[in-house]
C-alpha cells in the first residue's frame, strides 16, 4: 500500500527536467537570434561612424587660427574623432589612393590644408548633415564642405529596411516563443493535476496549493534562463572563432543585458503559465481532469 502511495505521489509530481529542458531550448533560440540583431545593430553603427567629412580650408592659415578651428569643431557634440590634415599629409592620403604625383606638371601642393571628421551616428542622417554642412561653411576660413552623399543615403536606407525586417521578425520570434514556453509548461503541470485537486479537496487553499509550485517556477525558469545565456555565449564563443570578423562587432553591455533579459523572460513566462495552470486545475470539476 504504501509503495503504491509512493509511486502515486511520483507521478503526480511534474515533470521539472522537461520542462527546464523545454524552456531552455525555446529560450536558445531566442538568444542565438538577439546575437543576430545586435551584431547587425553594431555593424550599421560601425559604417555609420566611418563616413568622414572633410572640411577644406582658405589660403594657408596661421596656428593661432588652425587651432581655433580645430577647438570649434571638436566642441560640437556631433564629431565622434577629428584630425588636422595640412598639405604635406594630405599630399601623403592621396598619393597612398593611387593618384599619380603631380611633381612634373606642378611646382606647388594644389591640396589645401583641411580637417576630417567623423561623426555619431544618431547625426548620420541627411537633414542633419545638410544643416551642419551649412553651420560650418559660414566659418571664415572654411571654403567648403564635402562626404559622401550616396554612401549617407544608401546607409540610412539600407539599416532601415534591415531594422524593419528585424523588428517584424524579432516581434513573431518573440509570440511564439511565449507559445512554446506556455505549452511546455502546462505539459509539465498536467502531471500534476490530481494532486493539485486532492489538495484543495482536503480543504488547502488557492495561495497554500499555488505558493510552492509559484516558487518552484521562478527557480525553474531562472535556472532555463542562466542555462539558455551559458549556451548562447558559447556559440557566440565559437562563431567568433570561426569568423574572426565579428569580434569587431562583440557588445558586452548589449549582450549583458540581453542574458539578464533571457533569464526575467524565462521567470516571467514559466510563473505566469504556472499559476495559470494551478488555477485552472483548481476551478475544473474532479471528472473532468481525467
Amino acid at each position: 500500500m504504501s509503495q503504491t502511495g509512493k509511486a502515486s505521489i511520483k507521478r503526480g509530481k511534474p515533470s521539472y527536467f522537461m520542462s527546464i529542458l523545454g524552456v531552455t531550448l525555446v529560450l536558445l533560440l531566442l538568444g542565438v537570434f538577439g546575437v543576430l540583431i545586435i551584431s547587425a545593430n553594431k555593424v550599421g553603427s560601425y559604417f555609420k561612424e566611418n563616413v568622414e567629412v572633410k572640411v577644406m580650408l582658405r589660403g594657408d592659415l596661421n596656428p593661432k587660427d588652425s587651432v581655433a578651428l580645430v577647438n570649434f569643431l571638436s566642441g560640437k557634440p556631433y564629431v565622434k574623432s577629428l584630425e588636422y590634415v595640412n598639405k604635406e599629409k594630405a599630399r601623403k592620403i592621396y598619393l597612398g589612393d593611387g593618384n599619380e604625383d603631380w611633381n612634373k606638371v606642378l611646382d606647388q601642393n594644389p591640396l589645401p590644408n583641411a580637417i576630417y571628421f567623423k561623426m555619431k551616428k544618431e547625426f548620420l542622417n541627411p537633414d542633419t548633415l545638410n544643416s551642419i554642412k551649412a553651420n560650418i561653411e559660414q566659418q571664415t576660413f572654411v571654403d567648403e564642405v564635402t562626404y559622401q552623399k550616396e554612401l549617407v543615403n544608401s546607409l540610412n536606407w539600407w539599416i532601415r529596411k534591415v531594422s524593419i525586417v528585424l523588428l517584424v521578425v524579432a516581434a513573431l520570434m518573440a509570440l511564439v516563443v511565449i507559445f512554446l514556453i506556455d505549452n511546455t509548461i502546462k505539459l509539465a503541470m498536467f502531471s500534476n493535476r490530481f494532486l493539485i485537486k486532492t489538495m484543495q479537496m482536503v480543504g488547502a487553499t488557492r495561495w497554500f496549493i499555488a505558493r510552492p509550485m509559484n516558487v518552484r517556477a521562478v527557480i525553474n525558469g531562472a535556472i532555463s534562463g542562466l542555462i539558455a545565456a551559458i549556451l548562447v555565449w558559447l556559440v557566440l564563443s565559437v562563431m567568433e572563432s570561426m569568423i574572426p570578423g565579428m569580434k569587431a562587432v562583440h557588445d558586452n553591455k548589449m549582450l549583458f543585458l540581453m542574458f539578464l533579459g533571457l533569464i526575467l523572460l524565462g521567470i516571467a513566462i514559466t510563473l505566469f503559465s504556472t499559476h495559470r495552470s494551478v488555477v485552472k486545475y483548481l476551478r475544473m470539476k474532479l471528472d473532468d481532469l481525467y
